[in-house]
């Protein structure tokens, strides 16, 4: 079982900046798509951003030229640097990742546990 941690949410004024990451807590054969998810109380979760293993990248219109989405392969990371935060950001976000944990096995797909940002106006 492939768990990804997250870590870096948190309270910010809205202007702030957070940066999230999302590491894969065990050792794995490989990883392709990463991305990033948000879900506000009582609505469905919203797609943000997307990195495939070879590095192409999409963002949804909602955060487009804001938030950047990356990936360290060596660390088995990928982040999400979120600047100029409005309140409507507020949201619990998720790591999402299609995980081959070793030669052999399929890719399956996994969720972090999600990290509450916070953005006051």
């Amino acid at each position: 079982q492939v768990h990804l941690v997250e870590s870096g949410g948190g309270l910010v004024q809205a202007g702030g900046s957070l940066r999230l990451s999302c590491a894969a807590s065990e050792i794995i054969f490989s990883i392709n798509a990463m991305g990033w998810y948000r879900q506000v109380p009582g609505k469905q979760r919203e797609w943000c951003a997307l990195i495939t293993s070879g590095g192409t990248i999409t963002y949804a219109d909602s955060v487009k030229g804001r938030f950047t989405i990356y990936r360290d392969n060596a660390k088995n990371t990928v982040y999400l640097q979120m600047n100029s935060l409005k309140p409507e950001d507020t949201a619990v976000y998720y790591c999402n990742a299609d995980v081959r944990s070793s030669v052999g096995l399929p890719t399956r797909n996994y969720w972090g546990q999600g990290t509450q940002v916070t953005v006051s106006s």
